[in-house]
């Protein structure tokens, strides 16, 4: 699908909450511009529980012609609703989306065996590309590398997982298992130098939404061997990864980009802006790291 960096894109809203689709053209445009490696839409970054079906319609649809075919499109398409799933998938296929990321179901979570047979519905019902994404501290439901690689032999069009378990071990074990053509990204900004060095193809970034080239820059000096360079860009960037996440996602990423001028710093309830204490030593650590 990609390697390198794609970006888990935020989904700007004007002051009335309505998608500002002049803003989401700028932020494509940025975004390939700094040389991004990808596009995901419509994820957790994007703030996907708060969309409805023809705002998602138009927002792939906005995403897809910004980008006229420079990087692959990935669309968020997982709910907790099997069959939802496949409705969602209908749109990113019509649209012509390069494929999809399927977070595992949240709420009434299931088992590893459900899971399963959740992904061999939906791989049987699109020809799209699929990514896995396990993210427990999400979903309250961790994906085991065994069950990961089941759902790859069973379903053949599961190309790869987005691992956001925060657990390097298990991240290792599944790398140490898997067969070559299967894809591993981090879903940690501040674990791509451990997951890549253990073989992962690279990273699904919420800090590329506002320092995307930088970002690029430390996945390509890891796909080159150069230690040294990830590191020093890695260590840098450090405290403002982890000050993305002092609040919930993508609450702190919003005010960030507000910072840059390509969006409002607005979103959907149940989300609310940062706190002023956030904001302040995030907007600190922003202009550190700029300089």
């Amino acid at each position: 699908m990609f390697r390198g960096t794609g970006t888990a894109l935020i989904t700007p809203f004007d002051e009335q909450l309505n998608v500002d689709y002049a803003a989401l053209k700028k932020l494509v445009r940025f975004q390939l511009d700094s040389g991004i490696n990808s596009l995901v839409v419509l994820g957790t970054t994007g703030e996907a529980a708060t969309i409805d079906e023809d705002e998602r319609r138009k927002i792939l649809e906005t995403v897809i012609e910004e980008n006229a075919g420079k990087v692959p499109i990935i669309a968020g398409t997982g709910t907790n609703d099997t069959r939802h799933v496949v409705k969602l998938n209908k749109i990113a296929e019509e649209l012509k989306a390069d494929g999809v990321l399927i977070v595992n179901p949240y709420y009434n979570k299931g088992t590893q065996s459900s899971l399963i047979e959740h992904y061999r519905y939906i791989s049987e019902r699109t020809p799209l590309p699929i990514i896995l994404y396990n993210v427990p501290g999400r979903t309250a439901m961790n994906m085991l590398p065994e069950t990961i690689l089941t759902i790859y032999d069973k379903c053949p069009n599961v190309i790869g997982v987005k691992e956001a378990s925060g657990d390097i071990s298990q991240i290792a074990r599944l790398i140490s298992m898997k067969p070559d053509d299967f894809i591993v990204y981090s879903g940690n900004d501040d674990q791509v130098i451990p997951v890549m060095a253990l073989g992962g193809a690279g990273l699904i970034s919420v800090l590329s939404n506002v320092f995307p080239r930088q970002t690029v820059s430390l996945t390509d000096a890891m796909l080159k061997n150069d230690l040294t360079e990830a590191q020093r860009i890695n260590n840098k960037f450090m405290k403002f990864m982890n000050l993305l996440f002092a609040e919930a996602n993508p609450i702190p990423v919003k005010y960030a980009v507000s910072l840059l001028g390509y969006c409002k710093n607005t979103l959907r309830l149940p989300l609310a802006v940062a706190q002023t204490h956030t904001a302040r030593i995030l907007e600190e650590e922003f202009d550190r790291v700029r300089s």
